[in-house]
């Protein structure tokens, strides 16, 4: 994609070759909703909540040939000021440790069973580039007195609540991912082509670069989930809630990569 193509065209530039590589990233053309890459992330703040779970509720959601890494569940919310094409917005990303084996290597990061947001430029983003299963929700991720609290909602029902105790004790950012390798984030991307037939049915694989973390605390932290059919974190039940950790950072989202493709690939 050339640079003339990287956002909204001037109004006097002409679609002269649809089908060219070099032409738009998303549509509609002449006003495009989904950004290419890289994209920009700054002073985001984000709360971690992580809580052990039934590794039967993780087995049955992971597609083959993933296989589970263990029993903890993370969700990542953000508060996110200043994104590239975004604007402002908030998201929740719910995730557990996976591994996918290959011949040659075993690639381990997060499978994300669910990501929420108040954006439409990052949910079209994360569904059709990267396959994430993002859908729209009503965030808050604020500091109440001496508590931070997190609040995801869809449909009217808050299904994840998260506190922790406001930046109590100081840790090493190394430290959030001690459960798991979530910059590696795994999806399971489904489209179809417009007869319905499977146009994608692939394993994709991002991971966020330029990383640069001012600042990370850590503490207990509690987690509440109702339930909601079509937002169905409350199928990772709390067993036994862990710690969290407030952090704020800025990182750049690049191209990912493919690690499976069910409709080209043998079975692994």
């Amino acid at each position: 994609m050339s640079d003339e193509w990287r956002g909204t065209p001037a109004y006097d530039q002409r679609l002269e070759d649809a089908g060219t590589a070099d032409g738009p990233f998303s549509f509609p053309w002449d006003a495009p909703l989904v950004p290419p890459f890289p994209i920009e992330f700054r002073n985001v703040s984000i709360l971690t909540a992580a809580w052990r779970t039934d590794p039967a509720a993780i087995a049955r959601l992971l597609p083959p040939p993933l296989e589970p890494t263990g029993d903890v569940v993370l969700a990542h919310i953000y508060s996110m000021p200043d994104v590239d094409f975004v604007g402002t917005a908030h998201e929740c990303n719910v995730m557990f440790g996976a591994r996918l084996v290959q011949p040659h290597q075993t690639i381990e990061g997060g499978y994300s069973v669910g990501l929420y947001l108040d954006s439409d430029v990052g949910v079209a983003h994360g569904r059709e580039v990267h396959g994430q299963p993002k859908k729209m929700a009503a965030l808050k991720l604020e500091t109440r007195g001496d508590l931070i609290v997190a609040e995801v909602e869809r449909n009217g029902i808050t299904i994840l609540t998260a506190t922790m105790p406001y930046k109590q004790r100081a840790v090493e950012h190394s430290q959030i991912s001690r459960h798991f390798d979530f910059a590696e984030n795994i999806n399971y991307k489904l489209i179809p082509h417009i007869d319905g037939t499977p146009a994608i049915r692939q394993l994709t694989a991002r991971r966020l670069t330029d990383v640069r973390v001012h600042e990370c605390w850590t503490g207990p932290s509690t987690v509440e989930l109702r339930p909601n059919a079509q937002a169905p974190v409350w199928r990772l039940p709390v067993i036994e809630p862990l710690e969290g950790y407030y952090w704020r950072a800025d990182f750049t989202l690049v191209a990912g990569r493919v690690l499976h493709d069910y409709l080209t690939e043998d079975p692994l």
